[in-house]
């Protein structure tokens, strides 16, 4: 890797990620971002001026955008985070989760094949072009729910339930044609749900403990038996970096930190670690479809790359809830105007 494009950079995990590849890697790092609304520059404030970073803002649906950043830098590596993620905004406005993370994926995948110089007859040698790749950031939640037992391998069928794991599992599919049709140097990567440092507060662990912080309700969907594996972000950008030196082309990677837990028992974990009462705890209407239960089996990271989780959750979670305790400033700043417009809209009863 020399010079990585990273998609998405300014957000949640993007911005970790970013992080992660400055401390850990000597790759210049161009990071482009719409900076929407989970978009937040000041998540990358301390690395502004290092001079392996640069910052682009744009859409990944702008093409000549797109082409222009592969042409200034010579990108060679592409890591895409970019997506609109949150299943709830999904199902009230599924059209901008299919532009973004569809149209937006076929756009970059255009410009790395064309970029990189690669033809349809390059799949028959499988002779990939020396040091060029591209990551395609996924998720557990494209094959669909679990019952009670059994897990996600990487060879589970898809089967998505929402308008934003619809849209996921088509650019996954679309990643997989290129690498099939054009011998477009590949790897696609599967988490579990994230949490830690730099979270938008729609989602479920850094909404609570701002509701803690504030001493306001805590909204519940359905009896908060939904279960989840959870992933700490710093392992996820581990992994990722992981696959991208080590992986094998055209291969799928579960990413889990095989911590699966009850959403109505993390909310009672914060509450208890905060020193709140369960009495903040409210029951709200379930979303629709909303999926039971996920899992993932990692085997095939661990045995293959030898990559595994270094957090459990009980410490990631301690560490999660120090970090925005200490960055109340940071959180107040993105809870105003059009945020708590939205929170009013999904929780209301």
């Amino acid at each position: 890797m020399k010079n990585v494009l990273v998609t998405g950079g300014a957000g949640f995990i993007g911005s970790n990620f970013v992080h992660y590849m400055l401390e850990n890697s000597d790759a210049l790092i161009v990071n482009l971002d719409a900076l929407t609304y989970a978009g937040n520059l000041e998540n990358l404030e301390d690395v502004r001026d290092h001079k392996n970073y640069r910052f682009v803002k744009g859409d990944i649906r702008d093409k000549a955008l797109v082409e222009q950043i592969f042409a200034d830098y010579d990108i060679d590596t592409v890591v895409n985070f970019a997506a609109e993620s949150h299943v709830d905004r999904s199902i009230v406005e599924p059209e901008i989760f299919l532009t973004t993370n569809v149209i937006g994926t076929q756009v970059l995948l255009d410009a790395a094949k064309r970029h990189w110089n690669l033809a349809p007859d390059d799949k028959y040698s499988r002779e990939y072009k020396e040091g060029v790749r591209y990551l395609q950031v996924s998720t557990d939640e494209v094959y669909g729910a679990l019952g009670k037992t059994g897990m996600f391998t990487e060879t589970t069928p898809l089967s998505p339930n929402s308008p934003y794991s619809v849209s996921k599992a088509s650019a996954d599919m679309l990643v997989r044609a290129y690498n099939n049709t054009f011998g477009l140097p590949v790897v696609i990567t599967r988490c579990s749900n994230n949490y830690g440092p730099y979270q938008f507060p729609e989602k479920l662990i850094p909404l609570m403990i701002n509701n803690c912080m504030n001493d306001k309700q805590l909204p519940v969907y359905g009896d908060g038996m939904q279960i989840r594996d959870w992933l700490h972000v710093k392992d996820h950008c581990s992994a990722i970096a992981t696959v991208l030196e080590k992986g094998r082309i055209g291969e799928v990677y579960n990413i889990g930190g095989n911590n699966e837990k009850a959403n109505v028992n993390i909310v009672k974990l914060i509450i208890s670690t905060m020193g709140k009462s369960e009495d903040l705890i409210t029951y709200v209407k379930d979303r629709p479809g909303h999926d039971r239960r996920y899992a993932i089996d990692n085997t095939k990271i661990t045995t293959e790359l030898g990559w595994a989780p270094s957090y459990t959750f009980e410490k990631g979670i301690a560490e999660t809830i120090e970090w925005f305790m200490n960055h109340r400033d940071w959180m107040n700043k993105i809870i105003s105007g059009d945020y708590l417009n939205y929170y009013n809209k999904m929780y209301e009863q």
